[in-house]
């Protein structure tokens, strides 16, 4: 057969293995060090550094497709929370969002500070018109602040949350107590009382689907 009428052979199997190796390898030691090399991530796989480059022309491109799986996942696991009352909805973002990220929490911070920002960004972006439309119910049922545009005030949540972050990083914190913090700081911003905001904090973790 003429070798211009042959079609294309697909992808060695090897090939697609040991690309999902390297990216396994790499969420597994930037887990321990978000700081970490290349070098670092090739020897986690078993396999050289010149093989993690034949798949990723560089550290920026591997975090890039790391990042893109990890918001594609939140995403998705955020994808049917709703709650009729806006003070739940949001709890319950708060609520799923930390399941997905505490046990990564070191490189959640990085990421979300660092040059990817803009990436984590626009994967997440379901997630924050959720909760633009949440806020926005809630000012208008007189239940969250209404003296603030509700776009203003879903982006107080987000850094309110990324403030929290850092700190739970910091301490240390428990992951109970970091998740009730998360939840009780996003409604405090929202309008409610910390007595309301922990009293939804709590029928949401004690609800099917909230934190065990």
């Amino acid at each position: 057969m003429n070798a211009t009428n042959q079609t294309p052979r697909p992808r060695r199997r090897d090939a697609r293995a040991n690309r999902e190796a390297i990216l396994v390898a790499a969420a597994r030691v930037l887990r321990r060090d978000p700081e970490a090399a290349v070098d670092a991530v090739a020897a986690e796989a078993g396999l050289s550094r010149r093989a993690v480059y034949g798949h990723f022309s560089s550290r920026e491109e591997l975090l890039s497709e790391l990042i893109g799986r990890g918001t594609a996942q939140i995403a998705a696991a955020l994808s049917d929370v709703h709650d009729d009352d806006p003070a739940a909805h949001v709890a319950r973002i708060g609520d799923v969002l930390w399941g997905q990220i505490s046990h990564v929490r070191l490189v959640a911070q990085v990421v979300v500070r660092g040059p990817l920002e803009g990436a984590v960004a626009r994967g997440l972006e379901p997630i924050r018109a959720s909760l633009r439309d949440a806020v926005a119910r809630g000012a208008a049922a007189g239940v969250f602040r209404d003296d603030v545009d509700h776009g203003i005030v879903a982006r107080l949540i987000e850094e309110s949350a990324l403030a929290v972050l850092d700190e739970v990083v910091r301490r240390r914190m428990a992951d109970e107590d970091a998740r009730r913090l998360v939840v009780v700081t996003a409604l405090g911003v929202a309008g409610l009382s910390w007595r309301d905001a922990s009293a939804v904090a709590d029928a949401v973790s004690g609800a099917p689907g909230g934190a065990e």
